[in-house]
């Protein structure tokens, strides 16, 4: 026993005291430290981990995980690797100093020494990193976080640098939060039974709806209704519910959403909620004026497009494959860039897709992304995205402004060399 609230197991005692050596010790008073913080009554076992500390951000996160290496430690669950800050198929893309690129390079060796996997993804729940409903795992990265909590029905706890890989250590996390039924109940509604299905059915109505929660909500866990599963084109697809929730986890501290009939926990709002739920009819000029605090630039001028944040997805490299299919090519003027994993790379290269992007100018990207790492040219201003993550984070990280459209906008607008996008459904 640890203090009054929080009871270890007798190994879990062994793992605090050294006795499975110095490594696992080191990652166990984290673990505890937090669990006392979060008030938990104990520690739960995990499945698997997903390690957001293999982008480099500066010296301390390079010492943590090269420290654990020293002192020969391994990971005890399956645990794969979030973005880095270099492109190893693509080594050329990265503009950065030799200081940056070898500590970022000795960040992703430790990782592995680890024992990750070599994924480089933030999205490793599109190459075969999939934990089954109920499970409890120690997931890093908010897209991902959000994605296996929502879309999954896994169980996870919002983990970011240090506890992440921690946690894969020690196979264990505090019994806490999302983690508990209790901590997933929604304490508050949201209803889109008033947008119209047309605007529904327009690929940036979800960053939209993503900017929207992740504003109303903030960390809390949120119930949405008047969504459905049978919308046209394709229907509530992993894509979409990819977008939303990846915008509402950074607009926000979103980790959990429902959507009722939707999500796997919530075949009913009674199902989801606490008790006496406050409820909001969202409008379309409350959604309209999400999507437009998405959009900084001012004009029809673009440089760049990037889409791929969240990393894209093979369904998404098919859609934009046969956008593409005409085969007019970009304006000389414009930088079109993919971010996408390896894993995705792959199947897009063996179906044709990422062949069609190259002919049409585009540049693909992987194990990082664009608004992380110094990719883009220092001459462009202005780009315009998909993706209302990379929105949202790249005036402050690149110091650019950004243009919110759909993948069909995106592709229009780099052909003409400036912005195309149509506003019709937004009023």
């Amino acid at each position: 026993m640890t203090d009054s609230r929080l009871i270890l197991t007798e190994l879990e005692q062994a793992m605090l005291a050294g006795d499975l050596g110095p490594a696992i010790a080191m990652s166990m008073r984290l673990v505890v430290g937090v669990a006392k913080a979060n008030q938990a009554t104990r520690l739960i076992e995990i499945e698997s981990a997903h390690a957001d500390g293999c982008l480099y951000h500066g010296i301390a996160g390079l010492e943590y995980t090269e420290t654990l290496v020293k002192l020969g430690g391994k990971v005890k669950v399956r645990t794969t690797t979030n973005v880095s800050s270099l492109d190893l198929l693509h080594p050329d893309l990265v503009r950065a100093d030799g200081a940056f690129l070898g500590n970022s390079r000795r960040l992703m060796d430790a990782h592995l020494a680890l024992g990750c996997e070599a994924t480089w993804t933030c999205a490793p729940y599109q190459t075969g990193h999939r934990p089954g409903f109920g499970a409890q795992i120690a997931w890093a990265e908010s897209n991902a976080i959000v994605f296996a909590n929502s879309v999954l029905g896994a169980r996870t706890e919002r983990y970011g640098d240090f506890l992440d890989i921690s946690a894969a250590l020690v196979g264990r996390v505090p019994f806490a939060g999302l983690h508990t039924d209790q901590g997933r109940k929604a304490s508050f509604v949201m209803d889109f039974s008033a947008i119209s299905r047309e605007l529904l059915d327009e690929e940036s109505a979800w960053p939209a709806m993503g900017a929207l929660l992740g504003d109303i909500a903030g960390n809390r866990v949120v119930a949405m209704t008047g969504l459905h599963g049978d919308l046209a084109d394709g229907g509530l697809t992993e894509d979409r519910l990819k977008s939303l929730g990846a915008t509402a986890a950074s607009s926000g501290g979103v980790g959990l959403f429902h959507i009722i009939g939707v999500t796997p926990e919530a075949p009913n709002l009674e199902a989801v909620v606490q008790a006496n739920c406050e409820t909001m009819k969202v409008t379309t000029e409350q959604l309209r004026a999400s999507r437009d605090r998405l959009t900084t630039a001012v004009g029809d001028g673009l440089d760049a497009v990037s889409l791929g944040t969240p990393h894209f997805s093979l369904p998404e490299f098919e859609s934009l494959a046969k956008e593409l299919k005409s085969g007019e090519k970009f304006a000389d003027s414009i930088d079109f860039y993919v971010s996408t994993s390896r894993g995705v790379l792959g199947r897009a290269e063996e179906m044709g897709y990422a062949q069609i992007l190259r002919d049409a100018g585009g540049r693909i990207v992987t194990d990082t992304c664009t608004y992380v790492t110094p990719v883009l040219n220092p001459r462009i201003k202005t780009v315009m995205t998909n993706s209302g993550k990379w929105a949202w984070y790249a005036p402050g990280n690149l110091g650019i402004a950004t243009i919110l459209g759909s993948v069909k906008e995106c592709v229009a607008s780099a052909r003409a060399g400036r912005l195309v996008r149509n506003d019709a459904l937004w009023f």
